[in-house]
């Protein structure tokens, strides 16, 4: 453990996380053995205030996870799809895609267009009706270890730092959240993430991880300019033939629509930024008539995994794993991630509490096999 001494909580399961891989995987936990203490960690100062709003989601995982999901009137999922649209565009024109040309596993038939943020607080307070503790507005800042280099919890991070790393008047150090397991569901690319990665080796004999940046905005539309349930994926300009990327328009409910553009960090252009080049796509004539008369409610940016199956690292390590998009969990072909990280979660947790009824802790969450059986791979 960290040389500072800090006040400590203990739990069963402690995850970090609470998108849609760390709150699958909290629910889960409490469905198999409601008796665990589960504690979820969230950095944003609520849950769903670092997820992108708009996302297009198989409901294959909300399916395996809450079967009953459809009968609740509070549900996110409100705008299943109603059209798929594939663009080609030009500098001044575009030409659309036949659907019978598309592969199948780009059809969007049976999933929804949703707001990203909605489903991760529904999903929180579905946790929460569980038992499960979640800490908004905590950031885990560090990995804590036992003598034997297992992982045993988190550590919040310290207040009152001064800006050369000494400690001010007003330190605080931070909570260490101590648990039997614990699971890194943080997003791409996420601080403790890159730590366990490196520390155990966990990316030892596959494909170096590729990233792009997504930008997205949500907009509030003129009805007119709305259709519920449209889906529309595009690529080329304003993007040259050497570029990787894309870009999205999901229309969602109430007038809204979820706008992105998609960019593969080979991006090479000196004169325009990615956050450029996404305000020129709105120009475009077939994508501009969308936005005339409407009003940018908000916008971020996130990273993206883009490297595939082949680049998933080994998921578990001494004393946890790693869920959702920690791991490279987005099916690229698919242009979709958050079915595979709820599915990721709750295989996970149901790892977690086959160990816990066997008695273990802080070791590695392979599989449990009769003597003499042949060891399974632990990647799921």
């Amino acid at each position: 453990m960290s040389e500072v001494e800090r006040e400590s909580m203990e739990f069963d399961v402690v995850i970090v996380g609470a998108g849609p891989a760390g709150l699958a995987a909290s629910i889960r936990l409490k469905q198999l053995n409601p008796e665990l203490s589960v504690v979820v960690l969230e950095k944003g100062g609520e849950v769903g205030a670092h997820i992108l709003s708009g996302a297009v989601v198989d409901p294959i995982g909300i399916d395996r996870l809450l079967p009953e999901w459809r009968d609740d009137p509070d549900h996110p999922f409100k705008t299943p799809v109603t059209d798929d649209q594939f663009l080609v565009l030009g500098p001044a024109g575009s030409m659309r895609i036949p659907n019978f040309l598309m592969p199948p596993l780009m059809n969007n038939h049976g999933n929804y267009a949703v707001s990203l943020g909605n489903v991760c607080r529904w999903l929180a307070g579905y946790a929460e009706g569980l038992g499960v503790e979640i800490y908004p507005g905590f950031a885990a800042a560090e990995v804590l270890y036992n003598d034997d280099g297992a992982v045993i919890g988190v550590a919040t991070g310290d207040m009152g730092v001064e800006r050369d790393g000494s400690h001010g008047p007003n330190y605080q150090p931070g909570m260490a959240l101590l648990g039997k397991y614990v699971l890194i569901g943080e997003g791409v690319r996420g601080s403790l993430a890159k730590q366990l990665i490196e520390k155990f080796g966990l990316s030892k004999d596959r494909e170096p991880q590729k990233f792009g940046i997504g930008l997205k905005e949500l907009w509030e539309v003129k009805p007119e300019n709305h259709r519920p349930g449209l889906v529309q994926h595009s690529f080329g300009w304003p993007l040259d033939m050497k570029t990787g990327g894309g870009s999205f328009l999901y229309h969602l409910e109430n007038n809204q629509v979820a706008v992105g553009f998609v960019v593969h960090l080979n991006y090479k252009n000196p004169f325009l930024s990615p956050f450029q080049e996404f305000q020129r796509f709105k120009t475009h004539p077939a994508i501009s008539k969308t936005f005339e008369g409407g009003k940018r409610i908000s916008y971020g940016a996130r990273a993206i995994t883009e490297g595939g199956y082949q680049s998933v690292p080994k998921l578990v390590f001494p004393g946890g794993a790693l869920i959702g998009c920690s791991a490279g969990f987005v099916n690229v072909p698919r242009i979709k991630g958050s079915h595979n990280a709820v599915l990721s979660g709750m295989l996970a947790a149901e790892h977690v509490v086959e160990a816990l009824g066997a008695g273990r802790g802080n070791d590695t969450l392979e599989a449990m096999r009769p003597p003499g059986a042949p060891r399974t791979s632990a990647r799921t």
